[in-house]
């Protein structure tokens, strides 16, 4: 043991500064992971970061009117209470609009500090101003969105004698609004509640408790049933149920920032792998000496692999130590992000098991290669000789005799003399620009969902209606303006198909004579009477075809269409059926039975001419009806993917250091080789300038291969990926856009000329040694 410490003593002093970047490295790749979880946690679990800001509560329990709910604040496992609030089920619909929803609402006079809604739009109740003439109510944003409802909007409400204005929308951690389902939430001052004329059985009382310990959501549940009495309580609602309601909206997010993610650690763990490799491999003249001198094989295996644990540990102590100290301090959303994921619930563990995972996996890679040292002779053999003795030249003669410059011959030649260690090298480094050539292509997609949206299943711009206008009045008024837009009418009814007890969307959009521009990727467009183009979770809940008829029906009466295309559909997740308004209107079958589609249309779907500004033509048609229309802008994807954008350059700048770690570790390999070939080199008349040259080539043409290897599959693999995610979300393949050519050849011609560059002053330096040095490296 005291020669084993000896050694490695000695080994840290003579290659300090190698032993200080192997600790760097680790550091910053520990710390990239810790950041890219935190960034991830951050970014596809909204609701958890609105659980986690405003203190969310993890049971609501409503109860009746005359119900003491404020006891359960004395329950063991009760922390903090949101409430008791006193309550009243209402309905309100939007001025002019009038898109109707169920509210519950709350009276309170201060803003909670358990369960604090957290206001995106508008401000808090005031009671100097909210409590005049002019009522204020502020929304929750799940029902905001479904009603169109936006500060300074008027709200008509059952029960109450005035309207409310609504001066914000909030967002909160508890179960959204789902029409016919769930309520949605609104607060309001305790004097503008007292107003109502609700019956006692539109009242009630609401609570909201947090728990020490949320793996006690059911037994509290229990016990508050106990304690008030189940005919007393009318609805319980928990943190489980809202966070499952909330993870369907996030799948695309979670998926592609995780798939980032984990290929990010693949290329890292490459990286320090051969980075190791390399390291030993680099001293085997010293284990040949070591034993020599009596060292075991066993006692060079625990030698190395002490060495390279001890500096994993220091590397992942740095990186944990950093990010803990410095990931708050960070400015913009990674700061933000690191202050809230060091609340959320299993951080701590997490980070050991990121942390863990960096020490298992070096220690792995340094496994095999100390395995390998244990392996190597005590008698060191002239390897360059060795090499040189066994294999034809025919191809670098050929060349030569092309009067292709040697420097470049010797170069192929050396970049590729070792197939199998070329081909590591390759791999490796083919895996970050992989990965870097995937993420522009997410990059590339997003940006065709917003620059070209009529690609991908969103041609319409913007969304018009109105109740105050009749269907010819508004028709006329949208139709005045075809330089900027052309208007297409559309309706939306929920029908049942065979065998499912949940709804699709069954959907007209525009007419015979004026069809609507589907995006259509399978089969053809509807064109005919009952023909109908379906998305692709229709089809997958059916198990249907493009060409097969599927029935289905609207309150009891059927229609059957016949599905003749597929098109992109972001809505619903795939799961709706379009066709023409007149198809809606004349497709049903039956015996005189009341018609169920309606008589006109519900909204109209503008589709803008090029170049027009959907903030300008929306100004101009409230401006031109005096407020009685509702234009909305129609939702994209996008929007909501596009913090994606930012963490894609984020992953993009650790996949590029990952990639130069690894051409680093190249580049040493490179010049340590050709450093033994120093001596032919010279011999056959090259100058320092050329080996040199031969050096920097080397590296170039390896960092070439690995280009075009990782982007050419890197294109492959992006289009596979976002064509798979959109298949498994029901919006269906045809989406992915792979990157220009002009781009795809940027990053080839960057990485080469990076490792060029980073190749050149060490090829300089080896070019330049003594022969004596040289003579010795034979060894």
């Amino acid at each position: 043991m005291r020669a084993v410490a000896r050694w490695t003593q000695a080994h840290l002093r003579a290659h300090r500064p190698a032993a200080v970047l192997i600790v760097l490295a680790t550091a910053g790749i520990t710390m990239s992971l810790l950041l890219a979880t935190t960034l991830f946690a951050y970014a596809t679990d909204p609701w958890q970061r609105v659980f986690t800001q405003s203190s969310g509560a993890h049971v609501w329990i409503h109860t009746q009117a005359g119900a003491p709910a404020g006891s359960l604040a004395g329950l063991d496992e009760v922390r903090a209470t949101s409430g008791p609030f006193r309550t009243v089920r209402t309905t309100a619909s939007l001025q002019p609009g009038g898109a109707k929803a169920t509210l519950e609402l709350r009276g309170t006079d201060r803003r909670p500090a358990t369960a604090a809604p957290r206001v995106v739009a508008g401000r808090w109740l005031d009671p100097a101003a909210d409590a005049g003439a002019t009522k204020g109510i502020v929304l929750d944003s799940s029902v905001a969105r479904a009603m169109w409802a936006k500060p300074g909007d008027s709200l008509v409400l059952s029960g109450f004698p005035a309207h409310l204005r609504v001066v914000g929308v909030a967002d909160t951690a508890e179960v959204s609004f789902r029409a016919g389902e769930s309520p949605g939430v609104a607060w309001v001052l305790p004097g503008t509640l007292a107003a109502s004329t609700a019956g006692q059985d539109m009242r009630g009382r609401t609570i909201g408790l947090r728990l020490a310990d949320p793996a006690d959501t059911d037994y509290v549940v229990q016990r508050a049933v106990t304690q008030l009495g189940a005919d007393q309580i009318t609805d319980v609602s928990t943190w489980r149920q809202a966070r499952a309601e909330a993870e369907g909206d996030n799948q695309l997010l979670g998926r592609l920032l995780g798939g980032f993610g984990l290929g990010a650690l693949l290329a890292a763990a490459l990286a320090v792998g051969g980075a190791i490799s390399t390291r030993i491999r680099g001293h085997l003249r010293d284990i040949s000496i070591l034993k020599a001198i009596g060292f075991t094989p066993g006692q060079v295996v625990r030698m190395f692999l002490a060495l390279h644990l001890l500096f994993a540990l220091l590397g992942v102590a740095l990186g944990a130590l950093g990010t803990q100290v410095l990931g708050s301090l960070m400015p913009g959303r990674i700061g933000e992000a690191r202050a809230v994921w060091q609340q959320l619930p299993g951080h701590t563990w997490l980070s050991f098991v990121i942390s863990g995972g960096v020490v298992v996996f070096i220690g792995s890679a340094t496994c095999l290669a100390a395995w390998r040292a244990g392996r190597v002779p005590p008698v060191p053999v002239a390897r360059a000789a060795a090499v040189a003795g066994g294999r034809g030249h025919g191809l670098t003669r050929r060349a030569l005799g092309l009067r292709v410059p040697p420097a470049l011959v010797l170069g192929w030649r050396s970049a590729f003399h070792h197939p199998l260690r070329s081909s590591a090298a390759v791999a490796r480094l083919a895996v970050p620009l992989l990965l870097i050539t995937v993420a522009l292509g997410a990059w590339t997609t997003l940006d065709r969902f917003s620059s070209h949206p009529e690609n991908v299943g969103l041609p319409a711009a913007l969304t018009a209606r109105s109740d105050s206008l009749g269907d010819r009045e508004l028709h006329q008024l949208l139709s005045s303006r075809p330089q900027q837009l052309t208007a297409y009418p559309g309706a939306e009814v929920q029908a049942l198909v065979p065998g499912q007890t949940g709804t699709i969307t069954l959907r007209g959009l525009g007419t015979d004579t004026q069809p609507y521009p589907f995006a259509v990727v399978e089969g053809r467009a509807a064109r005919g009477p009952d023909e109908a183009v379906a998305g692709q979770g229709l089809l997958d809940l059916l198990d249907a075809h493009v060409g097969d008829w599927v029935r289905m029906t609207v309150a009891g009466r059927p229609y059957v269409l016949h599905i003749v295309g597929r098109n992109i559909e972001t809505a619903d997740g795939g799961r709706v059926v379009s066709t023409s308004l007149d198809t809606l209107r004349d497709g049903a079958t039956g015996d005189g039975a009341p018609p169920t589609s309606p008589s006109h249309p519900d909204f109209y779907n503008l589709v803008l001419q090029h170049g027009a500004d959907p903030g300008a033509v929306r100004d101009s048609l409230t401006k031109a009806s005096a407020g009685r229309i509702e234009v909305r802008e129609t939702p994209n994807p996008a929007d909501q993917l596009s913090v994606v954008r930012a963490v894609a350059v984020g992953l993009i700048a650790v996949l590029i250091l990952i990639g130069l770690a690894e051409l680093a570790t190249t580049v040493g390999v490179g010049v340590r080789d050709r450093s033994r070939d120093l001596l032919a080199l010279r011999a056959v008349g090259l100058t320092p300038r050329q080996i040199t040259a031969v050096i920097v080539s080397a590296t170039a043409f390896v960092t070439l291969a690995a280009a075009l290897a990782g982007t050419g599959l890197g294109v492959l693999a992006s289009q596979w990926l976002i064509n798979l995610q959109g298949s498994t979300s029901g919006w269906g393949t045809g989406i992915a856009q792979r990157p220009a050519l002009a781009v795809l050849l940027l990053v080839i011609a960057v990485a080469v000329i990076i490792a060029g560059a980073a190749a050149a002053l060490p090829a300089a330096r080896a070019a330049r040694r003594r022969l004596a040095d040289s003579a010795a490296d034979l060894l």
